[in-house]
């Protein structure tokens, strides 16, 4: 029936006939749509459900239809948005695991990082729904309903906490449980499949083991969001011994670190290192430090340890004061200890990194003990001989003067591999380095550089360095202090060749804006001084020494340092390590 004509003509009295009509025909389609459908919508509510669709299903508490409208949105940031709309929802209805498998499957890790930050406050505890307290239940029934005869007791009665008869699955959705169902029998089963398709075991040694650092923010943020910190899987990076390559897969959004990789132990000194050879293990706070600096104004880092001028003239005077006559064997004690108290404590310092962070202490531990072994304070290994047990005089040759031995670690790598389309690298060579320098010693105990090394000198350098590897087997804390070189390639890396961007990743939580909270300690300020000496021929030899650590490894991930893979080898494992279809929330496999 067309009643157009009616309103062209102005008929008022018409149109005011009509409408009651139409409405009451309305509300007739819509009783009998709301009968056989058994759904009861308002006709504001239908127009609402087809302007959004996601806004009406939250409204009705339909969280699993919501997000199935939300996956079929084209647009990426669209679809992130409605994903982050119905994690909040979820999280105040509260459908706690719900909101977080929600807001863990927001694709962008800006946009994920702003949801996991709003519901932050209600997962832990400040906000969100109501949650039933069966514990006091519970107890209030044992404790008046004949206390005697339940099982905590000895008795045969048993209570246990049985929700309203429905539970939230992990996509929120509100499901009733069937009677006949063995829930314990469907949990085990549930949880056997999960373990069987991810073969979760972290502490099994593997030969490479891939670690998508993508993936990894991810289940730290999903951590952050509940207001807790990561495992020790996730803070050794499932055991990672050390990086041998970088893969990027932009296709899946990951950037990759693989390396051998086992079962880890906190050894005497509570480093955590691998259980079968005791080599320490890349460490998650490491990784987040470097990376801060790699992409900071200032992209290098390292710490000196150095003596003060006041201490180093007074020094110099306590051992021309005992030069002007033979030293005898009885006092060589007090000879040196008045060497030592003029030379007083050292003073540390620490650049580009956070000096309370576990990577900043390991540098200045490593330095220091390089020191002591330099000196014969401490063994070294087969090949390095200290530089005091180095000197021989010749009869009526004059030993060395008085000045400043500087010894200090900084990068030791060969060439990066790489894949011709950038997609894998390789790091190569041992990693780390001493290198020296003579410094000479004025009156006012300034040190004056030289730019140059004595052969002796150099020589300990060169043997350090030689025999590095087993050094760091002997003393753990030197492979410690290459596992943060290595992460300061990778992350140098990273910035050079923009691997972030290639992926989209914006490292909302790592990165240096990020959220995630490097554990701190006290920072080193002081030190005792490095100082030995060595009678020869009646002839007594002092030596003291200073140096520090020295990063910057922007020099060695230039375009000319990175050389092209031409046999396929780094082409082949870059498609092996893949990583395909893996299931939600994993973020290494092997």
């Amino acid at each position: 029936m067309d009643f157009s004509g009616a309103f062209e003509k102005g008929s008022f009295h018409m149109a005011r006939t009509l409408v009651p009509w139409l409405r009451s025909v309305t509300a007739a389609a819509t009783l009998g749509f709301c009968f056989v459908t058994g759904i009861f919508l308002t006709a504001r509510q239908l127009c609402a459900q087809e302007a959004d669709p996601i806004a009406a299903h939250l409204e009705a508490g339909e969280f699993a239809p919501a997000l199935a409208a939300a996956q079929r949105l084209a647009d990426p940031a669209r679809r992130d948005e409605a994903l982050a709309r119905i994690a909040g929802a979820q999280a105040t209805a509260g459908a706690s695991e719900g909101s977080l498998s929600t807001a863990g499957s927001i694709g962008g890790d800006a946009a994920r990082g702003r949801a996991i930050d709003q519901l932050r406050d209600a997962l832990s505890g400040r906000g969100g729904g109501v949650v039933a307290d069966f514990d006091t239940l519970i107890e209030l029934i044992t404790t008046t309903v004949d206390p005697d005869s339940w099982d905590e007791v000895g008795g045969p009665g048993t209570i246990a906490e049985f929700p309203t008869g429905v539970y939230v699955d992990a996509a929120g959705v509100l499901k009733k449980y069937k009677p006949e169902v063995d829930r314990s029998l469907s949990s085990i089963r549930a949880s056997a499949a999960r373990a069987s398709s991810s073969s979760r075991d972290p502490r099994q040694t593997s030969a490479l083991r891939k670690v998508s650092l993508t993936r990894l923010e991810r289940s730290v943020q999903l951590l952050y969001a509940r207001g807790k910190q990561p495992d020790e899987t996730m803070q050794s990076l499932a055991g990672l011994q050390k990086i041998q390559y970088v893969l990027v897969y932009p296709a899946s959004g990951d950037i990759v670190l693989a390396g051998p990789a086992g079962d880890w132990r906190a050894d005497v000194e509570g480093r955590i290192v691998d259980a079968e050879k005791g080599r320490p293990v890349v460490q998650l706070d490491d990784l987040v430090t470097v990376l801060r600096n790699a992409y900071s104004k200032e992209p290098k880092f390292g710490c000196a340890i150095t003596p003060a001028q006041e201490n180093l003239a007074k020094a110099k005077a306590t051992i021309e004061k005992w030069a002007a006559s033979p030293i005898s064997p009885s006092q060589r004690g007090r000879w040196l200890e008045d060497i030592r108290s003029s030379l007083g404590q050292q003073d540390v310092t620490i650049h580009g990194i956070d000096p309370r962070s576990r990577a900043a202490r390991v540098i200045v531990e490593a330095d220091y003990r390089m020191k002591l072994v330099g000196m014969g304070l401490e063994p070294g290994v087969l090949g390095v001989e200290s530089y005091l047990a180095s000197i021989s005089l010749k009869p009526g040759e004059a030993p060395p003067a008085m000045n400043v031995l500087r010894w200090w670690f900084t990068l030791n790598y060969d060439a990066l591999s790489a894949t011709e389309p950038r997609d894998a690298f390789e790091l190569k060579g041992p990693g780390v380095k001493v290198l020296s320098e003579n410094e000479l010693l004025t009156e006012k105990g300034e040190r004056v550089h030289t730019g140059g090394s004595d052969e002796l000198n150099a020589r300990f350098a060169r043997s350090f360095t030689k025999h590095f590897e087993a050094l760091a087997a002997k003393y753990p804390v030197y492979a410690d202090l290459r596992n943060v070189f290595d992460l300061a390639l990778v992350t140098a890396l990273m910035k050079s060749e923009d691997l972030p961007g290639q992926v989209g990743w914006q490292m909302t939580h790592f990165g240096p804006q990020g959220k995630y909270e490097v554990a701190i300690g006290a920072a080193p300020t002081h030190t005792d001084s490095v100082v030995n000496h060595r009678v020869i021929g009646a002839k007594t030899i002092v030596a003291g020494i200073s140096g520090g650590v020295s990063v910057d490894p922007r020099q060695l991930v230039t375009g000319e340092q990175i050389k092209t893979d031409t046999y396929g080898v780094l082409k082949g494992e870059h498609k092996e390590s893949a990583p395909a279809s893996l299931p939600a929330g994993v973020w290494w496999w092997d």
